[in-house]
């Protein structure tokens, strides 16, 4: 072998260390970004379980189930999560634990529920229903002036709109404040508008493309279904968040 053959043999293997190493610092750098939900409560309550007549129904519990994985999926953190279901936990227990929960962290807040709804409130297990105005209390008392979204899956659940209003909020609700949502029957696997959630959150950008896509497929199904009068989910963004949450971009595993 000449001495030119060597010499380019040498840069060659040179070459490969040297790709190798940076490739090597790139892995752990890339997979240690930090998510911009670091820091952030997250909550994921199913408030009811049974159908318009009582009986027993798995579409909640399936909705709570893999609405958990969807926002782990986004970028929230297990530690920072608690999820109840109000089949087994108790409504003090729940409200106790979201508090404790977001005692725990400081930078921001995702409050989700699915349950069954009515004009004047939301069903919360087997206690009274859940009016505007408790929730209000809930809410502030457990996130104060954080940024916090809170999503509310029900029917009529417009009606907490007013009441939950604030600089720091987004709030998303399945429907206005006289309509109800669908999809809440022992035949379906989950209430239509948790399904579209979860339809929409793999290729949402942040919350307000989940926002917009959701309320799409929303229109979709109703419209599929020939609804009468549609559901028409509700959203309100705060002034803060208006400008916040385009920087809360969802976490993906190609961008991780």
């Amino acid at each position: 072998m000449s001495g030119l053959e060597q010499r380019g043999l040498r840069m060659l293997r040179g070459l490969i260390v040297l790709l190798a190493g940076l490739l090597t610092l790139a892995g752990p750098a890339a997979a240690q970004a930090p998510s911009r939900f670091e820091g952030w409560t997250s909550a994921i309550i199913q408030a009811d379980w049974r159908d318009s007549r009582g009986q027993p129904i798995q579409a909640f519990d399936n909705a709570r189930r893999d609405l958990i994985r969807g926002f782990l999926d986004a970028g929230f953190s297990r530690t920072d999560m608690v999820d109840y279901s109000l089949r087994t936990d108790s409504p003090a227990t729940v409200l106790a634990g979201v508090r404790a929960a977001a005692a725990k962290t400081t930078r921001g807040c995702l409050i989700y529920f699915t349950s069954h709804g009515a004009p004047d409130g939301m069903v919360f297990g087997d206690a009274p229903r859940m009016a505007p105005d408790l929730m209000s209390n809930m809410v502030r008392n457990s996130c104060g002036a954080r940024p916090t979204v809170v999503i509310i899956s029900a029917c009529y659940s417009g009606i907490f709109v007013n009441a939950l209003q604030a600089p720091n909020r987004m709030v998303l609700t399945a429907a206005r404040r006289d309509r109800p949502s669908f999809g809440c029957g022992a035949d379906e696997h989950y209430p239509w508008f948790d399904g579209c959630v979860l339809e929409s959150l793999p290729t949402a950008t942040d919350f307000l493309s989940l926002a917009a896509t959701t309320r799409a497929c929303v229109s979709r199904k109703e419209q599929e279904a020939e609804v009468d009068h549609p559901s028409e989910p509700q959203l309100f963004v705060g002034a803060d968040m208006q400008m916040r949450l385009p920087t809360l971009r969802f976490q993906r595993s190609d961008s991780r």
